[in-house]
């Protein structure tokens, strides 16, 4: 039987999603250890798409496949007793074995968060970006839109991206705020390594009128990420949404991220 499921993870104490050769704490492997006591065999995951350090989820999607029975419910709150409060499944459900969580995937979501304020907030450190810069929300609204649309995203990529081709299509883009916060959203087929970080870097840029409203868009067509902006920290950047064809029939995304948005 193979089953999907949603995973909620607070990234601040993890070395990202992937299971590293050395001994450090990664989501995949938490995952997969609770999961594998509940089976009481080895089980392996299959996830949507890999996070960095520190970067956190509140819908990333995963299958497993087992010979073991168990009902959603067991399986879900039995795998929740054997992880720490930071890392949870959310829903458990069978599904059709054609659904592979990367392969299956039609977009991702992300959600990025700047506190922008003078003085760092002692409560939201690990779960924001903070820019004591004041930013124009307006200015950095008018340049993310260069964005959408299907483009080389050379310029927005890490210098370790593995990926295949840089080419990526973005379908979604808005900023909105309140008070202090700052949050955008983008929706695309796939994501490069760093890819919102590196856009997250350049929005900045522009909102606090180092750089003007066109400069993203030159960025863009340079294919150059040496004439892009900074990279920046993973602590606000959230996976949001994974979409699907409508034949796997899932719980929907969740959109918003608690404290903060709609």
């Amino acid at each position: 039987m193979r089953y999907a499921a949603c995973v909620e993870y607070d990234g601040a104490a993890f070395s990202g999603w992937q299971t590293q050769k050395h001994d450090v704490r990664t989501v995949q492997e938490t995952v997969e250890a609770a999961l594998s006591k509940v089976a009481n065999q080895s089980t392996t995951i299959i996830t949507a798409g890999r996070t960095d350090t520190a970067v956190h989820a509140t819908h990333q999607v995963i299958h497993f496949d087992s010979a073991v029975e168990r009902s959603e419910f067991s399986w879900c709150r039995g795998t929740n007793r054997f992880m720490d409060h930071d890392v949870r499944l959310n829903w458990v459900v069978p599904i059709n074995d054609d659904f592979h969580a990367r392969f299956s995937a039609l977009t991702r979501s992300y959600r990025f968060i700047i506190y922008n304020k003078p003085i760092q907030s002692a409560l939201y450190r690990k779960h924001v970006t903070h820019e004591f810069r004041e930013l124009d929300v307006n200015k950095m609204a008018e340049a993310g839109k260069a964005l959408l649309g299907e483009h080389d995203f050379s310029s927005f990529r890490a210098a370790g991206c593995q990926a295949h081709s840089p080419v990526r299509t973005l379908s979604h883009f808005s900023l909105s705020s309140a008070e202090s916060w700052i949050w955008f959203d983008v929706t695309a087929n796939a994501f490069l390594q760093h890819m919102v970080r590196n856009i997250a870097g350049c929005l900045i840029e522009v909102g606090c009128g180092k750089r003007n409203v066109d400069w993203i868009a030159e960025v863009l067509e340079k294919r150059d990420r040496t004439q892009g902006g900074i990279t920046a920290p993973p602590n606000g950047l959230y996976l949001v949404g994974v979409e699907y064809p409508d034949e796997f029939i899932l719980p929907s995304s969740l959109k918003t991220v608690a404290y903060w948005g709609d």
